[in-house]
C-alpha cells in the first residue's frame, strides 16, 4: 500500500507541475500575441495619411463648368456627366 500511495503522490506532483508550466506558457504566448496584434494597428494609425481637405465652393463650381464644357464638346456622355456631377456635389 505505501508503494501505491507513493506512486499516486508522484503522479499528482508531476501532473500539477505540468499544468502550472503549461498555464504559464499559455499566458506568455497570449501576451505576445496581444502585443503583435496591437502593434500593426498602431503602425497603421501613424502611417495613414490625413484625408484630403474638402474642396471649396469656388473649386466645385469651376469643376462643374469644366464638366459642362467636356460634355458640350462630346468628350463626356450624359450618364458620365451626371455621375461625375453627383460625385463632385456629394464630396
Amino acid at each position: 500500500m505505501p508503494g501505491l500511495l507513493r506512486g499516486v503522490a508522484r503522479t499528482a506532483v508531476v501532473a500539477g507541475t505540468a499544468t502550472a508550466v503549461s498555464n504559464r506558457v499559455s499566458r506568455r504566448q497570449a501576451g505576445r500575441w496581444a502585443e503583435q496584434d496591437s502593434r500593426p494597428a498602431a503602425a497603421q494609425q501613424q502611417a495613414a495619411p490625413p484625408p484630403p481637405p474638402a474642396p471649396s465652393m469656388e473649386s466645385k463650381i469651376a469643376q462643374l463648368k469644366e464638366l459642362g464644357d467636356l460634355k458640350a464638346q462630346g468628350v463626356l456622355t450624359e450618364s458620365e456627366f451626371e455621375a461625375q456631377k453627383s460625385q463632385l456635389l456629394s464630396s
